[in-house]
């Protein structure tokens, strides 16, 4: 299977990224099949060879998340809504709501314990006056 992934390059601390396609059992930094672009992560420079990057990808190259990442932004591949980001959204969603109805809860409570206070004192001044 050929995959489309990102290989390493440049100094330490300074790394720089191509985007090649390569045999999915291959090493990381090993012979590419093809070189089809250029990522800095520093500077968020991309390069990216468009007419070839489609053709791989209509021969059944699959490209990693981070590269499918860069091709969305690139515009060459439909943005996909994953699994993980779906769940992930769903519960803190659900958390928030939940954060929302205990806060609503606890204020309800405050506001009737200050109530209750008030009431109390008036109680105690009538008491006191008769």
């Amino acid at each position: 299977m050929i995959k489309l992934r990102l290989k390493r390059f440049g100094k330490k601390r300074e790394a720089s990224f191509r985007l090649v396609a390569c045999n999915s059992t291959s090493r990381r930094d090993g012979r590419p099949l093809q070189e089809l672009g250029f990522y800095n992560p520093r500077t968020k420079e991309t390069r990216l060879d468009t007419e070839a990057i489609r053709e791989r990808l209509g021969q059944g190259a699959q490209p990693t998340d981070i590269v499918r990442t860069l091709l969305e932004r690139g515009g060459l591949i439909e943005k996909t809504v994953r699994p993980s980001v779906t769940v992930g959204q769903a519960k803190q969603t659900a958390k928030r709501e939940a954060a929302a109805k205990q806060a609503a809860k606890d204020a309800a409570e405050a506001k009737a314990a200050a109530a209750a206070e008030a009431e109390a004192p008036a109680a105690d001044a009538e008491a006191s006056e008769g």
